[in-house]
């Protein structure tokens, strides 16, 4: 649901369309087709008037612009990718995220709230969407028939919580019989979750989802300087593992090493996988 920011976020404002958000990733993560053809989903543009869109998004705005609604559109691409299983958007409405500091100070925009436009210091006290908008139908079914709903990873104010904001999916998933679980971010943002630890996190998602999580999944592994010297001068800050409280509950909070061992500071999906099969 990006609303301002990135690829996503300009072809929202040029064309009025649906956000493709994050929808490209998720269809990425359940392709079964070659590595050459993952790559072109995830090429991104370096000049001209095309600079910085990525091409998946391209190709989802103009299937939209064709004329296809909106989950034809993630059936095509999905198809295309050789997905077996379905993607579907929290919301097909838009909206725009708001957050109010500690200081009072309204931030809108999701491109505004993960950069350091304020003071670093302030924390965000709540976000808020405006307008707000209704949960995609189809999305409710799902998590109705879910054995575990899963949320992150992502950043927190700026992707999670729009989602648990939807009106419709919280309450559907506070309703579920299934688990619940928490991915923690690797990385913590100026501006959005300036030295956040696990349980600032795992804190804030139930404050969101209105309810407990029964598993919270976090990574221990450091990266090494190596990897996080690309991130130099940059927002993005490694998950405060200092701050890691050796007396967690055990059971609930699963530290494991879920980190790429090779790229940027990511998570590792097969290793992912795995922890999230086990419970």
């Amino acid at each position: 649901m990006l609303d301002s920011g990135g690829s996503s976020g300009r072809l929202r404002r040029d064309y009025n369309i649906v956000s493709p958000g994050d929808i490209r990733r998720a269809i990425l993560a359940l392709s079964n087709t070659s590595p050459a053809m993952e790559d072109l989903f995830e090429y991104r543009f370096q000049g001209g008037d095309l600079k910085g869109h990525n091409f998946a998004n391209l190709l989802i705005a103009a299937l939209e612009l064709s004329g296809q609604d909106y989950e034809k559109t993630i059936k095509e691409v999905s198809r295309l990718l050789n997905v077996k299983h379905q993607v579907l958007p929290a919301t097909l409405e838009k909206a725009n995220i708001h957050a109010v500091l500690s200081d009072n100070q309204v931030i809108k925009g999701e491109a505004n709230i993960d950069v350091p436009k304020h003071d670093g210091n302030l924390r965000i006290r709540e976000v808020y969407l405006e307008p707000k908008v209704k949960a995609y139908p189809k999305a409710k079914e799902a998590i109705k028939k879910a054995d575990l709903v899963i949320i992150g990873p992502g950043d927190l104010y700026s992707s999670l919580a729009q989602i648990l904001l939807t009106e419709g999916i919280t309450e559907t998933i506070k309703e579920s019989t299934a688990k619940k679980a928490y991915i923690c971010n690797l990385m913590t943002k100026h501006g959005e979750t300036n030295d956040f630890s696990v349980l600032d996190f795992s804190k804030e998602i139930e404050k969101y989802l209105g309810g407990k999580l029964d598993f919270v999944i976090y990574n221990t592994k450091e990266p090494g300087y190596e990897r996080l010297s690309s991130y130099k001068g940059k927002h993005p800050e490694l998950l405060d593992l200092v701050r890691i409280d050796e007396n967690l509950p055990k059971g609930k909070f699963i530290g494991v090493d879920i980190l790429a061992d090779q790229g940027g500071v990511v998570h590792d999906s097969e290793k992912l996988a795995k922890i999230i099969l086990s419970i």
